[in-house]
């Protein structure tokens, strides 16, 4: 598996395979650069414009936007677990969908723009974690201080922190990403790496990272 960070909450998932899974690709409103994303597979958390631009991605065949389990192709599969945007359970901007892909013997969870702690019903429904792509802007997400304390509730092999301020949204009101890398050393232990690519299969797991930081690649 090969996993591309493209900015934001988007993510390219390759498979040895070669099929593409596109995760929360996003509008020009981001700041980043809006490029056409060749994928087979989208997945969406949640319709806001800076998650669902779907009309970026080319040659997609399936669209996940909705609860439950979903088969992309054999030995593929994504399920959909609801939560909120928000702590008000939705009141405030909604809900939202973590991702769980299962592919290659590797669960990769997405928690999309997920605005609260994890109950104890969802953290089950999830499992743990192989890769963990959780935001930690704080504002419109869980901040820095709650996203190390899901990290720590769901103990998952590799943390690929999203959704935090840039040079490309520095007008966001959203923190960047300095004060959950210092929660990770301090609560969790972990010294960040920093890659432009991450490869990882079931087998090498051990040797990677506990704590990556892909910066963005652009198409």
């Amino acid at each position: 598996m090969r996993i591309v960070c493209q900015g934001h909450s988007k993510f390219l998932i390759t498979l040895s395979t070669g099929y593409r899974i596109v995760t929360d690709p996003f509008d020009a409103s981001t700041g980043y650069p809006v490029g056409k994303t060749k994928a087979d597979a989208v997945l969406v958390s949640h319709h806001h414009h800076d998650h669902d631009a779907v009309e970026t991605v080319e040659g997609y065949t399936k669209v996940v936007d909705t609860a439950g389990v979903h088969t992309l192709e054999k030995d593929i599969q994504v399920t959909g677990v609801p939560s909120f945007h928000d702590p008000e359970q939705g009141k405030l901007r909604g809900t939202n969908l973590i991702m769980v892909l299962e592919a290659e013997g590797l669960k990769v969870v997405h928690l999309g723009d997920l605005g609260h702690p994890l109950d104890g019903e969802t953290a089950e429904k999830i499992g743990r974690p192989d890769l963990l792509l959780v935001p930690v802007g704080g504002h419109f997400t869980i901040d820095a201080a709650a996203a190390c304390g899901v990290c720590s509730q769901l103990k998952p092999r590799i943390i690929l922190p999203m959704h935090y301020k840039t040079s490309y949204n520095s007008g966001w009101p959203i923190q960047d990403l300095k004060p959950f890398l210092d929660l990770c050393r301090e609560k969790l232990g972990l010294e960040p790496s920093d890659a432009e690519v991450l490869r990882v299969t079931r087998e090498d797991l051990s040797c990677q990272p506990g704590l990556c930081v892909l910066k963005p690649v652009f198409d």
